[in-house]
């Protein structure tokens, strides 16, 4: 079973990152959680909620400097005893209409299987480059 929820995780993982690089909000709605936090990698940003961050990606997709972000993760744990999972790994952003790199770091991710799907309930980025 924790075989096919990491691969689960990682097929949502690869669908939020198409969805960034398509600039498909319709697309990352639903694999936040209603509640899901996002700490950004430099100030330390919270944005709190789906509403909030389905917001901040509308201004980031309408930005002339749009940066496109791409999270890999390199790890996942899925506990034993609850629906949850930790996802960890290396982020990236390269600007959109030259594709030279922005910033990069790594990050974590917590994830909650709701009604049958892994979804986003919190991410926390720093900033390294």
């Amino acid at each position: 079973m924790t075989q096919s929820c990491d691969l689960a995780i990682r097929m949502q993982r690869a669908a939020f990152n198409r969805a960034l690089a398509d600039m498909d909000l319709s697309a990352i709605g639903p694999l936040l959680s209603s509640g899901a936090i996002l700490v950004t990698g430099s100030d330390s940003g919270v944005i709190t909620g789906r509403r909030a961050q389905m917001m901040a990606w509308k201004r980031e997709f309408a930005s002339p400097g749009r940066i496109v972000y791409v999270r890999m993760p390199t790890s996942i744990t899925v506990s034993p005893v609850e629906p949850i999972a930790m996802e960890q790994g290396e982020w990236k952003g390269v600007a959109a209409d030259t594709q030279e790199p922005a910033a990069s770091g790594i990050y974590s991710a917590k994830w909650r299987k709701l009604r049958g799907e892994w979804l986003i309930q919190a991410e926390i980025f720093v900033t390294l480059a």
